[in-house]
Formats: C-alpha cells, sequence, structure tokens
C-alpha cells in the first residue's frame, strides 16, 4: 500500500475524530474516481468531512447552498452578452472546481437537482450548444437532510445512482462528544490541515485501485448478491448492472485503502451498505430506512461460498 494513504486517513481522522470508517469509506469513493452522498441531520459534520478532504487532497474547493430558489444557471454558470465584442461569453459556476459541495442538496427544486447530472456523470457541461470539460479530478460531495424535514425534495432514483456511495456520520461516541462540550472545535485543526499528496500522486492512487485484484469467485459472490436481489419477493426492484460495477468499483477501493493488493468477501461486505442502500430505497419510502433492511437482507441470505 502506499505510504500516503496512512497519512490521509491519519490527517482526516484528526479532524473527524471516533469516524475512522467512514473516513475510509470517502477516501475510497474519491480514489475510486465516484461521488459521495452524504446523508445526517445538520450538525453532524458533514460539510466539515468534504472541506477537510479537499484540504488534505490539495484540490481546489467550492460550496454550494441548495435552497428552494437557486436556479441551475447558479451552479453550471451563464452566458452573458458581451457588448464590446458583439458575443455572448460563457462564465462558469461553481462546478468548475476539483470539489464541489453540494450543502443540503435536497433542499433545491428537482430542475436544480438535475443540473448535476450531465456533470456528475459525463464530467462536462452543455450549455448553449457548447460542451465545457470539467477539471480533473472532479469530485462531488453532496450533503441532504432526512426526507422527513421540512422543505426538502427527495432525490429521483437517476440522482441517486449518480453517487458511487452513500454513508451517515451518525453520532459522536460519548468519548469524541465529551471533547466537544469542553470546548475543542474542529474547525480550529481545519486551519492547520496541509496537502498531504499532490494532484499527480492522487492520479496515481486512483490508477493503482483499478488495479486491484478480483477473483472468480469474488465476482461470483457479488452475481449471487446483484441475482438475489432481482428474484427475491422482498425487493421491488433490484440491482442494476451498474450498481454490480460500482459494488466492485468501491470494494477495489476499499481494499486498497485497508492496505491489500486483492479484494476479499469482507471488503464487499464493507462498502455494500453505501453503494446499495440508496439504489434500493425508492423515493415513495420518505423514511430512508428501507434501503438499510433490503441490504441487511442481502449480507444475511447471501452465502459466501454458495454452499448447497
Amino acid at each position: 500500500m502506499s505510504q500516503s494513504v496512512p497519512l490521509l486517513i491519519a490527517a482526516l481522522g484528526n479532524v473527524l475524530l471516533g469516524k475512522e470508517e467512514q473516513v475510509k469509506l470517502a477516501l475510497a469513493c474519491l480514489l475510486a474516481k465516484g461521488h459521495l452522498l452524504v446523508e445526517d441531520l445538520p450538525g453532524m459534520g458533514k460539510t466539515t468531512l468534504s472541506y477537510a478532504l479537499a484540504r488534505v487532497m490539495g484540490l481546489q474547493y467550492q460550496r454550494v447552498q441548495f435552497t428552494s430558489d437557486l436556479l441551475p444557471a447558479d451552479i453550471i454558470g451563464t452566458s452573458i452578452f458581451n457588448q464590446s465584442t458583439a458575443d455572448f461569453e460563457f462564465r462558469p459556476g461553481p462546478v468548475f472546481s476539483e470539489v464541489l459541495l453540494a450543502d443540503e442538496i435536497n433542499r433545491a427544486t428537482p430542475k436544480t437537482q438535475g443540473a448535476l447530472l450531465e456533470s456528475m456523470e459525463e464530467r462536462q457541461v452543455t450549455i448553449d450548444g457548447h460542451t465545457y470539460p470539467l477539471p480533473s479530478p472532479f469530485f462531488v460531495i453532496a450533503t441532504q437532510n432526512p426526507a422527513t424535514q421540512a422543505g426538502t425534495f427527495p432525490l429521483p432514483e437517476s440522482q441517486l445512482d449518480r453517487f458511487l456511495m452513500c454513508i451517515s456520520l451518525g453520532y459522536p461516541d460519548p468519548e469524541v462528544e465529551r471533547k466537544l462540550l469542553k470546548g475543542y472545535n474542529p474547525r480550529q485543526d481545519m486551519a492547520t490541515l496541509k496537502p498531504a499528496i499532490t494532484k499527480e500522486e492522487l492520479a496515481h492512487l486512483q490508477q493503482q485501485c483499478q488495479k486491484v485484484f478480483v477473483s472468480d469467485a469474488l465476482l461470483d459472490y457479488v452475481q449471487r448478491v446483484l441475482a438475489y436481489s432481482r428474484e427475491s419477493n422482498h425487493f421491488n426492484f433490484g440491482l442494476s448492472p451498474r450498481a454490480g460495477m460500482a459494488i466492485i468499483q468501491s470494494a477495489k477501493s476499499y481494499a486498497f485503502v485497508c492496505g491489500r493488493e486483492h479484494v476479499i468477501p469482507e471488503d464487499v461486505q464493507a462498502v455494500l451498505p453505501s453503494v446499495a442502500e440508496h439504489r434500493l430505497a425508492g423515493s415513495q419510502d420518505i423514511t430512508g430506512h428501507e434501503g438499510i433492511r433490503l441490504v441487511d437482507e442481502l449480507l444475511k441470505h447471501v452465502d459466501v461460498l454458495a454452499i448447497p
């Protein structure tokens, strides 16, 4: 394993206390060239995670607060008429950054949410018939509040599918919370965060993740997971082929973060909740808990070794 990975985990862990597993998943998501959705209550550290990731990677960072009156042009940019040249000039929006924080994404209308679809999938923006490439790397971290809270618009399945992973930070451990109550402010340590790697090193780590070995037996296990989700009566709809590729992609990156050059079943089981939960929970599930139950169903009933 690259020596950079433990440094990144340690740097992020100094800011996000007691969240080592969530830090590993977020880092694996970035190394897999995916996008990350963080769902939790306000004040749980979602913004802190995104800013810390950008700082330790040395990446350009922009934050957009999503509200009900936000327009697509506020994200992707707009064309403005230049009187001196008698022509329209494109003024890029905040999406033209290496790390974009879409804060409280489900507080914006579906039209504004849809402005991110092309950029997240194609890594480009098309406006007025012209296509503009986005920077590389390009990493979207979106936060959303629980759908049961007032003023939220549920993300459609097509939007959810653009996120490689969806994680939740959860409440802090009692020891960490005690430290916060005594006056510790993670933002103070945030100011001292310095880049641990360069963009060139990040690109190299992303390439190394793709080389992590996946055995045929491991592929068989993942295919049994996919098949069970499609054939069992417990599921309204099964996991798509894209979801299957996301599981493999995430498992390879997670194995790399853990210091392995090959994927083991435990890697698949570690990433499955974050990869599959938001893809299995339909938009009609306003509680947001249906996906958790369905992932537990997969982990419980799909045997790793396919023993009859």
